[in-house]
């Protein structure tokens, strides 16, 4: 195996010792190969494990190396497709039956954090969504909604209890989840990973898959080097990371690149602006969002988005100008990380979960909701893989739809520079 280290960030500096990598050489064969080591296939892998299933994940650098450890640490019901725009398209009891798997994935993460005594997690609860301009009376419309239909547990904040706890004349009303949480995300995945382990599924790290090939009763999975893998299923979990291996799934996930950063410490400060343990996020169609980490020492705030693969050169000058129109009064601070993660984004903003053709699965494109949204398609899929249930199908009208290639791309880009727009005119009227 080629030595892959994890980007330098605010998790690798809090991660916790990682497994020592196995290399796959020969053949080996089992139930199931899984193609990609984020939070999908580790959890996928878990539930084949426990269901009795023999299994290999293959991963092209290290456990949780992608979007899976460079995340905002957000978990919280939902998907990147607003509840809304899928009512306009399902209707509301099909949206309903999608959201009640969507709530099932933030248990699960819940559920594994304490059943693993995973280590360096360190969940902390709460999500306060806040917003930009005056809109009272819509928000608590939407509050009371999602209370009745979906049976959420919303609650509002006017305006003066919002700045109580978040010092900026930017914010106006809000709306809680009490049942979200935030946690180290690559800390969950490498104990996902080690859980695998002693349940004698295998993980080779550093094996990028060249080429899958299909064979009567099984499939081909071929590796740089000489190692290869025959499987009954495969299941593709990739996302933007999976390149000349399945074409028609790869075409249909646009690779869209967000940023992270983390501040000095310096919990004095920070006591003067933020005084909400939970994650933070704004309810513009483009928002920031963040949160305290290292008992509220440290500011890591997330935001921005573009289809380049490059990380900017001023990444964290500009977060930190992102951060200062909202808080003046941090003062000059310091930036200790700064950081680029790509997330796999289709254009219906939902993931691909179904069986592509017999014994060829994908679980993978959760658009920047992940943490849950990982959790319920790596389920969903082994339980469809193990015979166990037929819940994918709620996932059928989210095909792997071809996205444009590079013209996808400048679209999705131009589609969000259109929603900083919106934003900037709901802020001016306001």
């Amino acid at each position: 195996m080629t030595h892959i280290d994890y980007i330098d960030s605010f998790y690798k500096h809090t991660m916790v010792p990682a497994l020592s990598p196995l290399t796959l050489n020969g053949l080996v064969q089992v139930d199931v190969c899984i193609i990609g080591a984020g939070l999908a296939g580790l959890t996928a892998a878990r539930e084949l494990l426990k269901a009795g299933k023999s299994v290999v994940l293959i991963e092209g650098n290290r456990v949780g190396w992608g979007a899976s450890g460079r995340n905002g640490g957000f978990v919280s019901d939902g998907y990147a497709q607003g509840l809304g725009a899928l009512e306009r398209q399902l209707g509301v009891a099909q949206t309903k039956a999608l959201f009640d798997v969507s709530r099932l994935g933030t248990n699960y993460v819940q559920q594994a954090v304490s059943e693993l005594g995973a280590r360096g997690v360190r969940p902390q609860e709460g999500w306060l969504r806040v917003s930009r301009y005056s809109n009272e009376d819509r928000l608590q419309r939407d509050i009371d909604y999602f209370n009745s239909v979906y049976g959420t547990a919303y609650g509002y904040w006017p305006k003066e209890r919002v700045r109580e706890h978040l010092v900026s004349e930017l914010y106006f009303q809000g709306m809680e989840d009490p049942e979200a949480f935030h946690i180290q995300p690559l800390n969950y995945a490498l104990a996902l990973a080690q859980d695998i382990r002693q349940r004698g599924g295998q993980i080779y790290e550093g094996q990028q898959a060249r080429s899958l090939e299909k064979s009567s009763g099984h499939w081909t999975v071929r590796c740089e080097g000489n190692g290869h893998v025959q499987a009954g299923s495969v299941l593709l979990c990739g996302s933007a990371y999976m390149q000349d291996l399945y074409p028609k799934l790869e075409r249909a996930v646009l690779p869209v690149a967000t940023y992270v950063m983390t501040s000095e410490p310096m919990a004095h400060q920070l006591s003067h602006a933020i005084r909400y343990a939970g994650c933070i996020g704004d309810t513009r169609r483009a928002g920031d969002y963040y949160r305290l980490v290292e008992d509220s020492s440290r500011l890591l705030w997330g935001g921005r988005m573009t289809t380049r693969r490059s990380q900017p050169q001023a990444l964290a000058s500009m977060l930190k100008k992102d951060i200062l129109s909202i808080y003046p009064q941090l003062g000059d601070f310091g930036v200790d990380f700064a950081w680029a993660g790509l997330m796999g984004y289709c254009l219906h903003k939902m993931p691909v979960l179904r069986e592509m053709e017999p014994g060829l699965w994908s679980a993978t494109a959760t658009g920047g909701h992940g943490l849950n949204s990982t959790a319920t398609i790596g389920m969903l899929a082994a339980e469809g893989i193990a015979g166990l249930s037929d819940r994918h199908r709620l996932f059928e009208p989210f095909d792997a739809q071809w996205g444009g290639g590079p013209i996808g791309r400048m679209g999705t880009q131009l589609v969000y520079w259109g929603l900083q727009m919106h934003d900037w005119w709901d802020e001016w009227r306001s």
